[in-house]
């Protein structure tokens, strides 16, 4: 939910772990065709983390229209692991809302495949590229 033009609130659940946790969103930069977006927030750990754990991140993204791609790069404080993390990734569009993603959370890769339908996402995870799932985001 967006309570400002800078910021973004919201909740996630993970029924996999059982979990309930708060997501929030601060913009600091908007993009443009020369600077990289900047944002701080916060949201549940990497995929396979114990249940209450957070990450507290500032991350850099930059979309290059010529390849149709959004890359992104973080700086992540990990409550699980209690140090550092450098996620990366980046994210190819297809047209119509369809995308891949690959990318890596600061200590193993991942995959997705998905679609946005207005305020829905949904997409297929390859979490580890070892388990398949699957993840669904509601925009208010």
């Amino acid at each position: 939910m967006r309570l400002h033009r800078n910021v973004q609130a919201g909740v996630e659940y993970n029924p996999a772990a059982g979990d309930v946790a708060p997501l929030a969103t601060v913009f600091l930069l908007t993009e443009t065709e020369r600077r990289p977006a900047a944002f701080l927030g916060t949201s549940s750990d990497r995929i396979g983390s114990p249940a209450g754990t957070q990450s507290y991140y500032l991350t850099v993204a930059k979309f290059a229209p010529l390849v149709r791609t959004g890359f992104y790069a973080s700086l992540s404080w990990s409550e699980w692991d209690e140090r550092f993390n450098f996620p990366f990734g980046a994210q190819v569009e297809f047209g119509r809302g369809v995308y891949v993603r690959p990318m890596y959370d600061g200590e193993r890769s991942h995959g997705l495949a998905g679609a946005a339908f207005g305020r829905f996402n949904a997409a297929f995870v390859w979490a580890w590229f070892e388990k398949i799932g699957a993840s669904l985001a509601i925009g208010f």
